[in-house]
């Protein structure tokens, strides 16, 4: 079956959030597993169905799709309405170890643009002026100093529509290959960029082992993953399968029943995963949805298409997309079966599908995010369905920037931390801020102190992921129970609220316990 086109609804101009009525609730996954032993540093291989980072440990992708790239704005979306950097440090207090961001070859066109960037009150500063790849290169840095990984899609080969084949009468296979290869080319030697996921959703016409080169995806896919690793061998190549196998239809993307008979072969071993795509009735409806045993009947359909890549140790499976509004019951109880079938993070550790849900972005048509329509707020329950099969951070990529230090220490192990203190809104009578705190010490910190007086009346009216007061202009802000521990580098933030805006931009200072 046809699914139907995932129906991004693009803000094109920029749009003012509406001030925040009280704490907002983030996962405590995130904060306290940032050391500097945990599994994911530097780049990473395949080992039957399991992903190993550069040391051997195994690691899980568990993460969010965060789109733009892709479409005529040509950059992901939020950021007409909030800083990039706040909203990855708030991927991460969620939880997310990974982001897959989508992207058409037309931000590899020489000069492309962003639009829709708020760059007022200091939101997106160091965004000026640049190009859409430049803005790329910001994101990318900015997530692996947060210890997100990132898998870069070649979504769409131009930014008008989704493709059946990975090639189109404009953007030939010539020109899919060619940037593959640069953005293969940029990324080397950052390890944030872990993989290339080659084309999202081959579908029909396109088959799987028929041997015609014109619509074979199997045969283009090693095309394309062997110009990748011809040019940086240490990364993963991400495959997804198609919409029709013999007859059998599913998912867009989502059928890899191909893989038993023609698997695809890459010159260089260990650097294979292959990717599915599966959804709810939001999108569209499939037979499967109906059956009278549903549920009950879905962990054999995902058998099927691609649970058994995983099952037979074939290689490591990734759902790189799925998601609901979860507005119906039966969209409810294909979330809940999902998310069982992938095996929770306590049970099983990384020996796990990996996955990232799609998506962030509340702009989706099809699906929604996680989160709600002002840009800020989570959705709390969606979220809350992937506790399970969340996974801890990667290490920090080091080289954040930070404002006033504090703490002590005496020898070689210190406590000191920094912060850094941005207005995301201001829209006159009120404002909205956002703080992040770095560990810039050389030990564990177990909390953290971040003191700030303003010059003018402002006063702070809520607060998110701290304990804050204010006596007289003076502002006094203390972790929470989830994020006061961070490993040496480590990072965290918290938002508040406060009024009247168009005030002076504070001093801020840390003090590290």
């Amino acid at each position: 079956m046809f699914r139907s086109v995932r129906r991004a609804l693009c803000a094109m101009a920029a749009a003012l959030l509406i001030p925040l009525a009280g704490a907002q609730t983030a996962g405590a996954a995130a904060d306290a597993t940032d050391a500097a032993a945990a599994p994911g540093a530097g780049y990473w291989h395949t080992s039957g169905r399991q992903i190993l980072d550069a040391a051997g440990q195994p690691v899980r992708i568990a993460g969010i799709n965060w789109f733009g790239f892709e479409t005529s704005n040509h950059v992901v979306h939020g950021l007409w309405s909030r800083d990039y950097k706040s909203m990855i440090d708030q991927m991460r207090s969620l939880g997310y170890n990974t982001l897959r961001i989508p992207f058409s070859d037309d931000i590899l066109k020489p000069g492309t643009m962003p639009d829709s960037i708020n760059t007022s009150s200091g939101m997106n500063a160091d965004l000026v002026g640049l190009t859409s790849l430049q803005v790329l290169d910001k994101i990318v840095a900015y997530a692996g100093q947060d210890g997100l990984k990132v898998i870069l899609d070649r979504h769409r080969p131009d930014s008008g529509g989704q493709s059946a084949l990975w090639y189109t009468a404009s953007v030939p296979e010539s020109t899919w290959i060619a940037n593959l290869k640069s953005l293969a080319a940029r990324y080397k030697g950052q390890d944030t960029v872990i993989g290339i996921d080659l084309h999202n959703e081959p579908h029909d016409p396109a088959c799987w082992g028929c041997g015609d080169t014109t619509k074979d995806w199997r045969l283009a896919a090693q095309r394309g993953g062997n110009a990748v690793l011809s040019v940086n061998p240490d990364l993963l190549v991400f495959v997804e399968g198609v919409q029709t196998v013999n007859g059998v239809s599913g998912w867009w993307g989502g059928n890899l029943m191909g893989v038993a008979q023609y698997p695809v072969q890459l010159d260089v071993p260990n650097r294979l995963v292959y990717s599915a795509h599966d959804y709810a009735t939001s999108v569209a409806q499939q037979t499967w949805f109906s059956d009278p045993s549903f549920p009950d009947n879905m962990p054999g359909v995902w058998d099927k298409y691609w649970g058994y890549i995983f099952k037979q140790n074939i290689a490591p499976v990734w759902v790189g997309e799925f998601g609901t509004t979860l507005q119906s019951t039966v969209d409810q109880k294909w979330l809940a079966a999902l998310v069982t079938y992938l095996r929770s993070t306590s049970a099983y550790g990384a020996d796990s599908f990996h996955w990232t849900y799609w998506s962030l972005n509340p702009n989706s048509g099809d699906t929604g995010g996680i989160l709600n329509s002002d840009w800020t707020t989570v959705d709390t329950v969606k979220d809350g369905y992937l506790k399970s099969i969340k996974a801890p951070l990667f290490p920090s990529t080091g080289g954040g920037t930070g404002g006033g230090g504090g703490g002590g220490g005496g020898g070689t192990d210190t406590r000191a931390c920094s912060a850094t203190y941005a207005v995301t809104n201001d829209w006159g009578s009120g404002f909205n801020a956002e703080v992040k705190v770095t560990n810039t010490g050389t030990v564990a910190l177990s909390g953290w102190k971040v003191t700030w007086t303003y010059a003018g009346t402002q006063k702070i009216t809520n607060s998110w992921n701290a304990t804050v007061t204010q006596s007289g202009q003076t502002v006094t802000a203390t972790n929470a129970a989830h994020n006061g521990a961070l490993s040496a580098g480590g990072s965290t933030s918290f938002g508040f609220g406060g009024a009247p805006g168009g005030g002076a931009m504070p001093s801020v200072s840390c003090t590290a316990s």
